[in-house]
């Protein structure tokens, strides 16, 4: 592991690296910041994965292991976390599931989302 001075050190003699880096962080930011903007939030991201699944809210959030709600749920937290920025332990809480299963929900809701061609906004 490298120490915050070696870091700095290896980032100065990269400054392209460096600078994709900010970049990429920026662009997260502002698109983070544009969808609460634009008024989504949990509960529109719920939303919109009932809308493309034919589901409730309430049968999102809830238990359950049937496919169309895993891949659901699988959606709406990769949704919240790489869109929205909802921390794994945050969607823990509200879906009542451990850390560690949400990481799982969010790699399974990118595969559903790249599979399918779903976008969080039409």
């Amino acid at each position: 592991m490298l120490t915050l001075i070696e870091l700095l050190t290896y980032l100065r003699a990269s400054p392209l690296i460096f600078h994709g880096v900010i970049a990429k962080a920026k662009e997260k930011f502002d698109r983070e910041y544009e969808l609460k903007r634009l008024g989504y939030d949990l509960g529109r991201v719920a939303a919109r994965v009932g809308e493309i699944f034919g589901l409730k809210e309430e049968d999102i959030l809830s238990n359950g292991k049937q496919q169309r709600k895993v891949k659901a749920r699988g959606l709406l937290c990769f949704w919240a976390v790489r869109e929205l920025g909802t921390s794994l332990t945050d969607l823990a809480k509200l879906l009542k599931l451990c850390v560690p299963g949400i990481g799982y929900s969010v790699e399974r809701g990118e595969s559903v989302a790249r599979e399918n061609g779903y976008q969080l906004v039409e």
